[in-house]
């Protein structure tokens, strides 16, 4: 019996080695040392044997295999549930290398570095910086800037409008002018500012044109200001934004809110001349509704689009590319 004790526990250690998987393991053990298994039979065995010495060297030698048994089970279902878990680690693994590198940086959008830049140089120049809802009154957008409803200046603007209020009272502002009302009735004169900002036309979109897309405009109302300043403005700006090489003239032109009105173009050192923008005196109609008596102030304003700024300065050659977001277009600059 001894032998056949020995022999069962050799087989079922031989058989706990080839078990693939930790649930196999579990049903071989319950298999050999269960109460139907082979070491069970084996015990109930030992009450037919004749002495008392062999029921004792029996019993022992069984003992012996029972705990060599459950060892092999033990150590053998350690072994496969370590195997199970790198399994599981490696399919659940999350890469976490970018964390342990220095993160990158990313850079501010290419008419966002235009923005500032101007901004920049303008503050340099003297000017203050404002800013104005995107969403404004009919008042403001065209009434206040010189342009009653039934001016024909209107149909120069395909206008956004917004389902709030009277229909037609309220709109997505067509340029930045609006700003211009804003801070005469709220700031005294001397006014020396700069109006940047995100405007909206209802127009198609080509390699020029954008259906929204950003102007910064220049307001100066002072005593005895003329288009001279004015001339001298635009030609200091043209020079710190572009570089010494660079030149500035005047063209005369038509805008309902300034008198006389302005286009201005900039000469590259090439000889090329370049449409930049508009400008002109502002309107005594103007001055009066930014509550100004136009008898003791003066003025004059300009803009230009600075989405059109950043696509010459970086020689783009669709202004749609700057909003594709193409990082190897963002990338560049």
């Amino acid at each position: 019996m001894i032998d056949d004790v020995r022999a069962a526990a050799d087989a079922a250690v031989e058989r706990l080695a080839a078990v693939a998987t930790l649930a196999e393991a579990r049903a071989l053990e319950t298999e050999l040392l269960g109460k139907r298994g082979p070491f069970a039979e084996f015990k109930t065995r030992l009450g037919a044997l004749a002495t008392v010495e062999e029921k004792k060297a029996a019993g022992q030698a069984l003992n012996e295999a029972t705990q060599a048994v459950q060892s092999a089970v033990q150590a053998r279902a350690q072994e496969l549930q370590r195997a199970e878990r790198a399994v599981q680690l490696e399919a659940e693994r999350i890469d976490l290398t970018e964390v342990l590198s220095k993160p990158g940086r990313g850079h501010a959008h290419i008419v966002t570095q235009a923005w500032q830049r101007l901004e920049d140089v303008f503050v340099g120049l003297g000017f203050q910086v404002a800013e104005g809802p995107e969403v404004e009154t009919d008042w403001y957008n065209f009434e206040a800037l010189n342009m009653p409803p039934d001016h024909p200046a209107r149909s120069m603007h395909d206008t956004f409008y917004v389902d709030h209020g009277n229909p037609g009272s309220t709109v997505l502002r067509t340029h930045t002018s609006p700003v211009q009302i804003r801070v005469m009735q709220h700031i005294a004169p001397p006014i020396y500012m700069i109006m940047p900002g995100k405007v909206f036309r209802n127009e198609t979109t080509d390699a020029t044109h954008l259906a929204v897309f950003h102007q910064i405009e220049g307001l100066v109302i002072d005593r005895g200001i003329t288009l001279a300043h004015l001339a001298g403005t635009i030609e200091a700006f043209t020079k710190a934004f572009f570089g010494d090489g660079f030149s500035s003239r005047l063209r005369p032109s038509y805008f309902p809110f300034t008198e006389p009105s302005a286009e201005f173009d900039i000469r590259t050192p090439k000889g090329d001349w370049l449409e930049l923008g508009g400008c002109g005196m502002v309107h005594p109609n103007v001055l009066r509704a930014g509550g100004l008596d136009p008898e003791e102030w003066s003025g004059f304003a300009f803009g230009f689009g600075i989405d059109r700024m950043a696509k010459e300065r970086h020689a783009v050659g669709d202004v749609r590319e700057m909003y594709t977001n193409d990082i190897r277009f963002i990338e560049q600059f």
